[in-house]
């Protein structure tokens, strides 16, 4: 039976960081034998997969939401890339292609979610539609983390469920579309940009954000003059490379974070010679104390 899923037809080896980390490429699980109905609005998988791993770039037509109850994501789409920990989800609307790295040895929960013919979201009403039409990082609550776990993850070729079985997803099902609804949306992606060269640089700095420290040591990977990374970042992301990579930065201090690690520690990976110096930085980005945006202590 022919998958559902459709690949990318030469798909992209992301640029293996130049830090000893090479990427090995899976491809997506039998996504056929997982389609979400009418019937069976939510579909659950279950994958464990090791640190540096990449699911191929590949798409649904259905909507999909990854959820790593332990370990940080990745997940590049065409236009931008995103980090997820285990406090957050990545919701991906149908048709969207991605590609899902394991930046951490990652327990990778995926959700697929039927969608009506025009219609987009968790079940929300056409009015409140327009913000799942694009990808967006989610809160995950507690409820939300223990419902994703107790979802059936048996393929189609396996047996199929009894009543009761059905019945009980059905009730998760309606419990994690109402979770999904409530859930508050967080800004931890970064734009990528059409330009090869550039977005040769930026998926570099998303691979090793301090392996570098100026543009021109970044430029020079690229065989780009520094004036010209600088007018493509300009034309292309309406930023310069300094914000851009801050949001690189702050992602990826979120991902740290999860491993529940002291800010002074997040501060030294990131390359801050001190706390204070990263904590003014959070401070100018996001308006918040940096234990209050990534939920732990100094």
């Amino acid at each position: 039976m022919p998958s559902h899923a459709t690949p990318h037809p030469n798909p992209p080896a992301a640029p293996a960081p130049r830090t000893g980390r090479v990427l090995s490429y899976v491809e997506s699980l039998t996504p056929h034998l997982f389609v979400p109905s009418r019937e069976r609005p939510v579909r659950a998988k279950h994958r464990e997969l090791r640190a540096d791993t990449q699911v191929r770039p590949h798409s649904h037509p259905w909507a999909q939401v990854a959820i790593s109850t332990t370990g940080v994501l990745r997940l590049t789409v065409p236009h931008g890339a995103y980090i997820v920990p285990p406090s957050r989800a990545l919701w991906i609307p149908p048709g969207v292609e991605h590609a899902v790295t394991m930046v951490e040895d990652a327990d990778l929960r995926t959700l697929y979610f039927y969608q009506a013919p025009g219609r987009c979201g968790p079940g929300v009403a056409r009015a409140q539609e327009a913000p799942w039409r694009q990808c967006r990082v989610l809160e995950v609550s507690d409820l939300l983390r223990a419902l994703v776990r107790e979802m059936p993850t048996e393929p189609d070729d396996g047996a199929p469920l009894g009543p009761e079985a059905l019945l009980r997803e059905r009730h998760l099902s309606a419990l994690i579309l109402d979770e999904m609804r409530r859930s508050s949306s967080v800004r931890l992606g970064v734009q990528l940009p059409h330009d090869k060269r550039l977005r040769h640089l930026c998926e570099a700095v998303i691979a090793d954000p301090t392996r570098h420290e100026t543009l021109a040591d970044w430029a020079r990977d690229t065989g780009a003059s520094p004036r010209t990374v600088a007018r493509l970042f300009r034309q292309e992301l309406s930023s310069t490379f300094t914000q851009w990579r801050q949001q690189v930065i702050l992602a990826r201090a979120v991902a740290l974070a999860a491993g529940r690690r002291p800010i002074n520690q997040i501060a030294a990976e990131l390359g801050y010679n001190s706390p204070s110096a990263f904590s003014a930085m959070v401070r100018r980005a996001v308006g918040l104390a940096p234990g209050e945006f990534l939920g732990v202590q100094a």
